[in-house]
């Protein structure tokens, strides 16, 4: 916001340049202007205002007190002014997106960290379910083994067994049987002679 002052050599009552900048500070916060400046010809033997451009920073921000002649030099340090704020700004929103960035990374991270951890205990779980399971196999598997053992045992006893058996042993304490199995041994003219005594025998009887 600019504002121009200036004051005829006639008039009785001289002005002040001080006497202006509580109004031009309300109507530039009123009208949202960052920058006031008053450019004035009053106080024309103030060498304040004569030597260049005069902030009044102490009493209202943003404000500066002018000579027409320093008007163009005051347009320039506001530019200059604007563009390192623009630089700033553009900066701080460059940061500001960047610690969005870093935000939304860092719970991106959290929520695969914490799926992660998810998966991995079930996976854990699981596992151990599998271990567990095997365990209880090897063990029906050994148990199976332990009585096909076992079983290949006796029938080799059995089969010992069998092997030992002889004719003398079965006919041990029976004589008819002892009898009968000697016949079968004898040769077939002793046999044919025993059935003979044996039919004469029955027909004394």
């Amino acid at each position: 916001m600019f504002e121009m002052k200036n004051e005829s050599d006639k008039t009785a009552t001289k002005s002040k340049n001080e006497d202006f900048l509580r109004e031009l500070d309300r109507d530039r916060t009123e009208k949202g202007c960052e920058y006031a400046i008053l450019v004035s010809l009053l106080e024309p033997d103030n060498e304040l205002y004569n030597t260049g451009i005069v902030d009044v920073f102490h009493r209202y921000p943003k404000m500066y007190v002018i000579r027409p002649q320093f008007f163009l030099p005051m347009i320039t340090q506001l530019r200059n002014a604007s563009l390192n704020s623009l630089k700033y700004r553009t900066e701080l929103a460059l940061v500001k997106a960047q610690n969005i960035d870093i935000t939304q990374f860092e719970s991106q991270l959290e929520t695969f960290k914490n799926g992660f951890l998810k998966n991995t205990d079930l996976a854990s779980r699981h596992f151990h379910t599998a271990i567990t399971e095997i365990d209880k196999s090897i063990d029906h598997l050994q148990k199976t083994k332990d009585a096909l053992i076992g079983a290949d045992r006796n029938l080799r006893l059995a089969n010992d067994k069998a092997q030992d058996v002889t004719i003398k042993k079965l006919t041990r304490g029976n004589p008819t049987m002892a009898a009968k199995f000697a016949e079968l041994k004898s040769p077939p003219a002793e046999a044919a002679v025993s059935l003979i005594r044996d039919a004469r025998s029955r027909s004394r009887l």
